[in-house]
């Protein structure tokens, strides 16, 4: 924490000693004192604010959505074989397709309103969870299903019993890593809206 915090307080003294002191021009890098005044402008008077709101928006929107179809699929993937082989092909072709690619057929499809912009989302985030989720799943220690199906346990109870606690940690942090790619998806899904737009 004392170094982290370090880290801070020697940034802001280089950017000031860089403004203040005459070796960088304010044309180019503004000094700390006039950021944050000019930030407390945008959020007091611009409407920044609204901004952020709708950017936050847009990103645990098209987020949620992808993970609530890509989490039950995953899952699915992960605990059956025959679904995998069907699936596995188009999700691994699909998720390095970037989001960016989409966005004239989106355009075309949902215009250039906010449904384009949680589709660019949606897209950039529902692929990664998917395969991300299968491997998580599929990973889960074959002892403990064979001890359940033992047990006499049926393929709905395996999942529910034992794949899905088995793996809900790892699926907890699947979903924290892909929410912070979404925020790199979101920056091109509000340059392609017409303007004005409130976005960040």
């Amino acid at each position: 924490m004392a170094f982290g915090l370090a880290f801070f307080v020697l940034f802001v003294a280089l950017w000031s000693w860089a403004t203040f002191g005459g070796h960088v021009s304010k044309t180019f890098l503004a000094n700390p004192l006039t950021m944050v005044q000019e930030g407390f402008d945008l959020l007091t008077k611009q409407g920044f604010m609204f901004d952020i709101g709708m950017t936050i928006w847009r990103v645990v929107g098209g987020f949620a959505l992808a993970a609530i179809i890509a989490v039950p699929f995953g899952v699915l993937m992960g605990a059956y074989k025959p679904v995998e082989a069907f699936l596995e092909p188009f999700v691994s072709f699909a998720r390095y397709l970037p989001a960016s690619a989409f966005i004239p057929l989106l355009i075309l499809w949902a215009g250039i309103g906010e449904l384009q912009k949680l589709l660019v989302i949606f897209i950039g985030s529902v692929f990664q969870v998917i395969l991300m989720v299968a491997v998580t799943v599929g990973a889960t220690r074959r002892d403990l299903v064979e001890a359940a199906y033992t047990l006499g346990a049926s393929d709905r109870g395996i999942i529910r019993r034992v794949l899905l606690p088995s793996s809900a940690p790892e699926i907890a942090e699947i979903l924290r890593l892909v929410l912070g790619w979404a925020w790199t998806y979101v920056i091109v899904a509000e340059r392609s809206a017409r303007p004005p737009v409130s976005a960040i």
